[in-house]
């Protein structure tokens, strides 16, 4: 399925000098990174290293200390509701899920709560389910889907609005390797189609095979940024080498 709007000028989404503070824990202590339009951005660090902290900043769920951070070219802070309607959040162990009803019921719920006309609704719901493979199976409970099928929906649930703009936060972390395989190539789908994706992983092979750019984060900092798509091999050295100068500990 391609994105059917219009990429918007400037860059999908730009955090700069983003911090951060819970209590007396720094989370984000100066984080700054860019994702173009069409382009896979991975955020690769280990738990703890203030990814989830960021995406739900991006999200609109909580304020930054300082910094600033664009959706689409639309501030977080100034104008939360536009860019929150200008991202799709896809979270890795999602439960705002209606387990006993099916995956078209759910779609077709939130298509509602997004607006869309009951006739909207059902198209929109029809199209997403085919482009996540899952059209075959889209009258079963939710409940009965397996955790590959659950994150497939998941994406479709983050496209119903057509975001210009996707951020994932370790979607694929439940999932068994043949389903993991499968999702990023729909994420691959998503910047073919012009969208701008940010995929936060601790996954080394993760982040090599799905990103055009990568950004190490250690301890709340920017501790690498790679351009040239490495292997994972790279990604590791880069990581333990970060990791071993004493960056301070953060919390997600």
């Amino acid at each position: 399925m391609l994105w059917h709007g219009t990429v918007p000028q400037g860059l999908g989404l730009q955090v700069q000098g983003l911090r951060k503070q819970f209590g007396n824990l720094q989370a984000l202590r100066g984080i700054s990174l860019e994702v173009p339009w069409g382009d896979i951005v991975a955020v690769l660090g280990p738990n703890g290293a203030g990814k989830s902290t960021m995406l739900r900043i991006l999200g609109t769920t909580v304020l930054p200390d300082s910094g600033r951070v664009e959706v689409a070219g639309h501030d977080v802070v100034v104008h939360p509701d536009v860019a929150r309607r200008s991202l799709g959040l896809v979270l890795g162990e999602e439960r705002s899920w209606y387990w006993r009803l099916s995956g078209r019921d759910n779609l077709e719920f939130f298509a509602a709560l997004h607006g869309l006309r009951r006739s909207e609704a059902t198209a929109r719901t029809v199209e997403l389910l085919r482009a996540v493979d899952l059209d075959g199976v889209a009258d079963r409970r939710f409940d009965r889907y397996s955790s590959g099928m659950k994150a497939r929906l998941s994406l479709a649930r983050a496209l119903l609005h057509e975001p210009p703009v996707l951020c994932l936060d370790e979607p694929t972390r439940t999932l068994d390797p043949v389903a993991a395989v499968a999702f990023r190539q729909l994420v691959r789908n998503q910047a073919d189609s012009g969208r701008a994706v940010l995929f936060t992983t601790h996954d080394l092979h993760e982040a090599a095979a799905v990103a055009s750019k990568v950004v190490v984060i250690v301890g709340g900092r920017v501790a690498a940024t790679v351009d040239d798509r490495p292997d994972a091999a790279r990604l590791e050295r880069l990581l333990v080498e970060a990791a071993g100068q004493g960056a301070p500990s953060s919390s997600e």
